[in-house]
């Protein structure tokens, strides 16, 4: 380490969690080990307390520091919970004593910055809502289960009907398990408008080569999948209450605003849209392309309604990794890709994709403009950071959102490349006129 360096934080301890033990480093070099059951995490404590510290920087490690985290948090230490990538960029480190020691020193010269840790008060809905996408993708799977059980019985289901895990399908399907063959009774069983406009595409695909080994999987299946929405539905309780409790710590907004429709996966909470305006303090996050109450939710449980740990717009995005990442040396610039983007990320860029194929907004057709010229990925991206930025301003500033519109979009970039074409043939001294 530079001796020009000057310490500031004194008193500062270096932690390097592990699963089976933490290894933590003091002031005066020394380093001490514990194990991970709560009676050694006590200890640990009780010696950082004997020491006299301070602060204390411990690595990111998973779930294996989340407890010790909070423990200290709770007894009054302060703790940077540390980027295990942004240590890799330090050389330096090579054992458990020498990473803790390491972390300690670069904890104490100011050189470590603490990851953004969501309010104490939301840490249960998130949990919530990550457990509850769990259970969404664990029953998405499940249907795949059952389409490939009817593909093999060539029970041409999936071509026909939009939803097989729908009402009309599943009243189909549970009545092929219960015995049923004939085709004209199991369309009797579809919902009216199927029955008017595709009943003879119905009756096609029902004809099937039934066999007992598929019939089984897609009884399993079936019944997975019945368990995963019964899963879902007891979550759904947990949210619905940390939900409550959470707008409750707000004032009753004067008006709640209008609600988008939420087309998949629509949690069943009464109130939805008033708990979810009233706890991010009156903004309808509604008002913004791409975000429904069910998007505000699950954004409110991975980073809170208190935006203030981030400066400005440009740190929001930057942590949800949705800024464009540059290393430029010399004359050498490259993109840099982020890896492992918070979960929050994830849902604005749900949110970008849906905009991508609408046509009726701005954001949408800039989408598209970029679709064109560097790929679907890139312009998802684009499109999230945007809303993002939007999201931000809205939480921040209490900014109301007017969509302007697609085809408002496509004339101010036409009004712009027009400016641009002026511009370059003045100084090529030329003058642009109008095509007659």
């Amino acid at each position: 380490m530079n001796s020009n360096l000057s310490k500031i934080r004194e008193n500062a301890a270096g932690i390097d969690v592990g699963s089976e033990e933490i290894f933590i480093g003091f002031d005066d070099g020394q380093v001490v080990s514990f194990g991970t059951f709560t009676c050694e995490f006590n200890a640990a404590i009780s010696l950082l307390k004997e020491k006299n510290v301070a602060t204390i920087a411990m690595e990111s490690t998973g779930v294996y520091g989340v407890i010790l985290f909070e423990m200290l948090k709770e007894v009054g230490f302060e703790v940077f919970l540390v980027n295990p990538a942004h240590l890799k960029y330090v050389p330096g480190r090579k054992t458990d004593v020498q990473d803790c020691q390491w972390i300690q020193q670069l904890h104490s010269f100011g050189l470590l910055s603490s990851s953004f840790i969501p309010d104490e008060s939301i840490k249960a809905l998130g949990s919530y809502t990550r457990l509850r996408e769990t259970y969404i993708k664990d029953a998405g799977r499940a249907v795949q289960h059952m389409q490939k059980a009817l593909t093999l019985m060539n029970i041409r289901l999936t071509e026909v009907i939009s939803q097989i895990h729908g009402a009309s399908g599943m009243r189909m399907i549970k009545a092929i398990l219960g015995g049923q063959r004939d085709p004209k009774a199991l369309l009797e069983l579809c919902d009216k408008r199927i029955r008017d406009n595709k009943a003879d595409r119905v009756l096609a695909a029902l004809e099937g080569r039934y066999r007992k080994q598929h019939l089984y999987a897609l009884a399993e299946a079936v019944e997975t999948y019945e368990f995963y929405q019964a899963k879902l539905s007891r979550c759904d309780v947990q949210i619905g209450k940390e939900l409550a409790w959470l707008a409750d710590q707000q004032p009753v907004p004067e008006s709640f605003g209008e609600a988008k429709p939420i087309r998949h996966n629509k949690p069943k909470i009464d109130r939805l849209h008033e708990h979810v305006v009233q706890a991010t303090g009156g903004i309808n996050v509604c008002e913004l392309p791409g975000l429904t109450d069910y998007s505000a939710l699950r954004l409110i449980g991975e980073i809170g309604v208190d935006l203030s740990g981030f400066p400005t717009e440009n740190h929001f995005t930057s942590w949800l990794k949705l800024a464009s990442g540059k290393k430029h040396s010399g004359k050498m610039k490259k993109s840099h890709k982020f890896k492992n983007a918070p979960d929050a990320a994830i849902i604005f860029k749900q949110a970008g994709q849906t905009l991508l194929e609408s046509k009726n907004h701005a954001l949408g057709a800039f989408g598209r403009r970029i679709k064109a010229r560097r790929g679907p990925g890139i312009a998802v991206k684009a499109v999230a950071r945007k809303l993002a930025i939007l999201y931000y301003r809205a939480m921040t500033m209490g900014m109301k959102f007017v969509e302007q519109g697609a085809e408002a979009y496509e004339k101010q970039y036409k009004e712009r490349q027009i400016k641009n074409l002026e511009k370059q043939a003045k100084r090529l001294g030329f003058q642009l006129s109008k095509a007659s």
